[in-house]
């Protein structure tokens, strides 16, 4: 008997990955229903410069395997990463239903300040129909409306931006009720962000 599975997508730089980041992907996973949510880091996001302090990809991916370590249903891939150059959407969502075919429903989840700039996305029609597009409502964003045949998550996740660490770490202050245990060891050991 073929189950048929329903699999979250969230792509982001994660730079780095922190606990809205997380209590995002558990709460998306509550509410919708998901079997599985994979993280899927960029290897250079298509709306960020790259100098724009993001660092080396492997941090990144690390930090998140740390940050998922041990929590079931999550995983992470790298896609974007093996793909290199810049990380369009609808390549990742094509690949991954190459992965797991047509029988199992894609769940690609956006944030709510993402919206604005969704009529600029490579081929955006085209990925709207691969996969249910959810657009996740963050605190602090007073986001525009979202496209008709979009799933609105209104979730409670913490108010916690990854420039807001990294700017933390720079000056010094503290971080570490932002991100996972593991995650603020990695970075300290490692001179992250300095």
């Amino acid at each position: 008997m073929n189950t048929h599975l329903k699999i979250g997508i969230l792509g982001g730089t994660f730079n780095p990955v922190h606990l809205g980041h997380i209590e995002l992907a558990e709460k998306s996973v509550d509410r919708l229903g998901l079997d599985k949510l994979i993280f899927v880091p960029a290897y250079i996001p298509p709306h960020k410069r790259y100098d724009s302090g993001i660092i080396k990809w492997q941090d990144r991916y690390r930090m998140i395997e740390l940050a998922i370590d041990g929590k079931k249903g999550f995983d992470i891939s790298d896609v974007e990463i093996k793909r290199k150059g810049a990380s369009y959407s609808i390549n990742t969502i094509k690949e991954f239903k190459e992965i797991y075919g047509d029988k199992d429903a894609l769940y690609f989840i956006a944030g709510s300040d993402s919206v604005g700039e969704l009529d600029t996305w490579k081929d955006i029609d085209e990925l709207k129909k691969l996969c249910t597009f959810v657009i996740v409502k963050r605190p602090g964003f007073k986001a525009q409306a979202p496209p008709e045949d979009t799933v609105v998550l209104e979730l409670d996740t913490p108010d916690i931006s990854a420039t807001d660490i990294r700017e933390c770490i720079k000056k010094r202050l503290p971080f570490q009720q932002k991100v996972p245990e593991k995650v603020y060891q990695y970075i300290i050991e490692r001179r992250l962000y300095l």
